[in-house]
């Protein structure tokens, strides 16, 4: 590639919230399948409760199932898009399912934290 660097080379931050196909695994089989906010067998293990765009790391603590189906009716969507009212009661149900699995669950540890500071 005379000396050009790959383009496609992720920075440390960006595999730290990259969900990896084991922590998927891991989600999937905690959560049974299903959404953990309506119970949707319509689904797959890919939404951070703590956003990436906020640092949220992509590890089993911050990654939750939620309906796979992106449409303005599914929990995913709405999560992601829809009123500031859903968005709060659906994360809510998602930080109180994720407190109910992880007694020591907390925001804090699901953020990306520069190595050194």
């Amino acid at each position: 590639m005379n000396g050009v660097k790959s383009m496609s080379r992720k920075t440390r931050r960006g595999k730290a919230l990259d969900i990896t196909k084991s922590t998927k695994d891991k989600v999937w089989e905690r959560d049974g399948g299903c959404c953990v906010v309506c119970g949707n067998p319509n689904a797959f293990p890919s939404a951070h409760y703590l956003s990436r765009a906020k640092g949220g790391l992509g590890n089993e603590f911050n990654i939750v199932t939620l309906c796979s189906n992106f449409t303005p009716t599914r929990c995913h969507y709405r999560y992601d898009f829809g009123t500031s009212e859903e968005r709060h009661e659906i994360g809510e149900r998602i930080k109180t399912y994720l407190q109910s699995i992880y007694p020591d669950w907390t925001e804090e540890n699901l953020r990306y934290k520069r190595e050194g500071l």
